[in-house]
């Protein structure tokens, strides 16, 4: 007897519902790139539903960015103790990202003369034993030069074997391969990410080395933009690291903006930030073959803007002492010409900052390091400054939180570090059958090749078959479905 009509059906119907589920497991990535708009809450979230697709998943990471101009200091031993408290190591973060102002003099032979990195190597071994030694790790990586390359590439091996490709496209170093000794990956539990110097503005991006080998970290580049004297040194600019995480993209800039509190002095650091967002580019490389990779600045999926931003108050000296001595800081911000800015769209239109709950950062006597410089009666020797936030943190993009934002009391400087916390959403693939490290982020409408393609062939019998198999044991059989069967 053959099969009734309603087996039939029954069979096909589970034959379709296995069919479109293989299907999307073929292509992971079919509903990237699509967003909520509705409310603060799914604006956090930054996805839609996954329960379609299993392979795919919104995992949480948290991200620590903090800026300090430190008025061309070296580091010191003894900072250990400062940066501590800066990078607030009892909320360990997965991602930190430090942005530096004036790790050199701002002294015409540096501004014109070729670039030193000797700053920025101490400055990154001062870093790098903070971030490990707090958990009781010795920090073994040796490194003379740091790493200042303009694109980045972790190519993933065997789990016990990393290696780390550096190609450099402006930098005078030659292209090599930097590889990372074994004790170094066994011990430390950051890893330098990229780390670039333009003059005193100074990037350093560390990231978990248990992140390395869960997400695909790809593309990372870097941008440097001089627009400082005469708009083309590098006395003030930015250098902006761009990177991928899993299917999301992040952009970091580090900025130090035209300085001055006359009236006029927030225009150039408004044009200053437009030449930023103007000049910053991410061209495409030949190994980012077809990955949709961001070009600019705002391409990205998550993007934050930190450094010595120097925007002032537009209040008299005495006055804003007086709001700061009642630590009355939302009347202070009235009078903020950032905030100013935010509100009228004259910059950064649609970016946000987080609620400041402390004291202006900037700037301090170098004779008493506990008290504004100037006052009243102004001090012999000291430059009369109107205290001011200069040293702030923004963020743009759907995806991010704020967790913290505050400021450290380090006395190393004039101006006191800023931090902020952020837990952000990123796109990853959890399908254990993946490659641990892709070099190229897998992207919708993507060619499978001839391997792959055989494997999913294969799959698709073997499951197939099971299926029959199990109807067979469900259903009475005839030996017309026996034939079928062999």
């Amino acid at each position: 007897m053959d099969d009734t009509p309603s087996i039939r059906s029954l069979k096909t119907k589970r034959f379709r519902w296995w069919f479109s589920r293989k299907k999307k497991k073929a292509d992971p990535f079919n509903h990237l790139g699509e967003v909520s708009d509705e409310g603060e809450e799914d604006d956090y979230m930054d996805s839609r539903s996954f329960e379609m697709d299993p392979c795919i998943a919104a995992d949480e990471l948290r991200v620590f960015v903090g800026t300090w101009n430190v008025a061309g200091r070296s580091p010191v031993g003894s900072l250990a103790v400062d940066l501590d408290d800066w990078l607030n190591l009892k909320e360990s973060a997965d991602i930190y990202v430090l942005g530096f102002q004036e790790i050199v003099p701002l002294k015409a032979k540096n501004i014109i003369g070729g670039e030193n990195q000797t700053e920025a190597t101490n400055w990154n071994l001062l870093i790098g034993r903070t971030l490990n030694d707090k958990y009781g790790c010795p920090w073994l990586t040796p490194f003379i030069n740091p790493i200042n390359s303009e694109s980045y590439r972790y190519v993933g091996n065997s789990e016990s074997q990393r290696q780390h490709v550096f190609n450099s496209r402006i930098s005078t170093t030659p292209m090599r391969n930097y590889q990372v000794e074994q004790s170094s990956i066994r011990y430390s539990r950051y890893k330098l990410i990229a780390s670039k110097k333009m003059v005193g503005v100074f990037v350093s991006v560390w990231m978990r080395r248990a992140l390395l080998k869960r997400y695909n970290v790809s593309d990372v580049k870097i941008c440097s933009v001089a627009c400082g004297i005469m708009g083309y040194l590098g006395n003030k600019g930015s250098v902006s690291v761009s990177m991928s995480i899993g299917g999301t993209s992040f952009c970091f800039v580090a900025a130090h903006l035209a300085s001055g509190e006359k009236k006029g002095d927030e225009g150039k650091r408004n044009h200053q930030v437009s030449e930023i967002f103007r000049r910053t580019s991410f061209p495409r490389l030949r190994q980012d073959g077809d990955s949709l990779v961001p070009l600019t600045i705002l391409g990205h999926d998550r993007i934050f803007w930190f450094g010595d931003l120097n925007y002032r108050l537009y209040l008299e000296d005495n006055l804003a002492r007086d709001l700061i001595k009642k630590k009355d800081w939302r009347a202070l911000q009235k009078f903020d010409q950032l905030q100013k800015e935010l509100d009228d769209g004259g910059v950064f239109q649609g970016w946000r900052e987080g609620n400041i709950e402390f004291a202006p950062t900037y700037k301090y006597s170098s004779t008493n390091c506990e008290r504004y410089s100037g006052g009243v009666p102004n001090r012999i020797g000291e430059k009369q400054r109107t205290p001011a936030w200069c040293d702030r943190i923004l963020w743009y993009g759907k995806g991010v939180k704020q967790i913290s934002y505050f400021r450290s009391e380090s006395k190393f400087s004039d101006h006191r570090p800023v931090s902020a916390l952020f837990s952000t959403k990123i796109q990853v693939v959890k399908c254990s059958n993946r490659r641990a490290i892709a070099p190229e982020p897998v992207t919708s409408g993507a060619v499978p090749n001839k391997i792959e393609q055989d494997k999913t062939d294969e799959e698709a019998k073997t499951n197939l078959q099971s299926l029959i198999e199990e109807d067979a044991k469900t259903f009475p059989a005839n030996k017309h479905t026996k034939r079928v069967n062999r």
